[in-house]
């Protein structure tokens, strides 16, 4: 195994996955030994990282978006936003976090890395009792799921209505499902196999759930919005499915897009949008940041309080260590998976 950094300050490394080029991540990740980061310095703490989701936008990051420059990069990349772990050492201004304080973080890059500096702004101080495996997960989803309850309040204008979610089976379209049921959400989920379809009604009875497996599951899904179809969908798969949501929308309505877990693609000019007054909208977390300072401190504080009293809800398939990456992508892309995956790092 790839020796553990010991002395941050003595010119040790630390093990990393980097990667030098865009590409399918089993083919370009690699286990590798970097320097150790410098000192923090002014409103920065250094965080030795225990644990860190695999999110599906870190594996897209990875492959490389849409008309991203290809090539090999100048100097290599650790992927990773988001993580858990603790303080090391503080800046010398730093007061409201100290050393051997267990933190998460977001959105910090090199996540994927033993050791990282982040601005103290970005980092959480977790609640006392709050289990390292739910705190790794503490920030992304929940924001991710405030970022997409505030899209479709803005596309409802004031007029409530019904609400369709594809990948309702994932760690995000769960907490889409237990929002739903808090807020009064007309909400019908959308899973691709019947063993999802079945799991999820298990979890969340009252709601609606649909397999897209399903010959009939179109009409399945109108007859579940009340015959006109929805107001609002909220997709994650993309790709050839988006056409077929774009029918399920009531006129007026309202396709946001938040992911591209799908294959395949539809012609923009074949969704009918003029015509039916249609709107397409994208969302990602990374829109989080435009938030002001306080703002980002209350959804904060909203994630923190969900992942202390629901707990449940920030499932976890698997953890694997560093070093064994490959298996941890994957256990991603395992059919039926149920959670998120982790990566995880020993304490010393």
């Amino acid at each position: 195994m790839t020796p553990i950094i010991k002395d941050p300050w003595n010119g040790s490394v630390m093990r990393a996955i980097t990667y030098d080029q865009h590409g399918e991540a089993r083919r370009v990740l690699r286990l590798a030994e970097q320097a150790a980061p410098t000192a923090p310095t002014s409103g920065q703490v250094q965080v030795r990282v225990l644990s860190r989701p695999i999110h599906p936008g870190d594996l897209a990051g990875v492959q490389g978006f849409p008309g991203a420059p290809r090539g090999r990069f100048a100097t290599p990349r650790v992927p990773g936003l988001e993580g858990m772990g603790v303080v090391e050492t503080v800046g010398e201004d730093v007061r409201d976090l100290r050393p051997g304080q267990r933190v998460a973080f977001f959105p910090v890059p090199g996540a994927w890395s033993e050791l990282l500096t982040a601005p103290t702004d970005l980092v959480v101080p977790l609640p006392e009792g709050l289990g390292d495996e739910t705190a790794a997960l503490m920030l992304v989803n929940p924001l991710t799921l405030l970022t997409l309850l505030r899209a479709v309040e803005d596309a409802q204008r004031g007029q409530a209505g019904p609400v369709v979610q594809t990948a309702a089976g994932s760690s995000v379209g769960k907490l889409v499902s237990a929002a739903a049921l808090k807020h009064d959400i007309p909400l019908v989920n959308l899973v691709r196999g019947a063993t999802g379809a079945q799991a999820l009604r298990q979890r969340f009875p009252t709601l609606p759930t649909i397999s897209t497996a399903d010959a009939d599951w179109r009409t399945r899904v109108r007859d579940a919005t009340g015959g006109r179809g929805a107001q609002v969908v909220l997709d994650a798969v993309g790709g050839s499915l988006t056409g077929e949501l774009a029918g399920l929308l009531d006129d007026g309505g309202t396709l946001i897009t938040y992911g591209q877990l799908g294959s395949g693609s539809t012609p923009l000019e074949s969704l009918a949008l003029t015509p039916r007054a249609l709107t397409v909208r994208g969302v990602s977390i990374g829109q989080w940041m435009t938030r002001t300072p306080e703002e980002r401190a209350e959804d904060v504080a909203f994630a923190a309080r969900l992942a202390a009293t629901a707990p449940e809800l920030f499932e976890v398939a698997a953890g694997y260590d560093l070093a064994d990456f490959p298996k941890a992508i994957d256990h991603v892309r395992r059919p039926g998976k149920s959670g998120t995956v982790l990566l995880t790092s020993p304490a010393s």
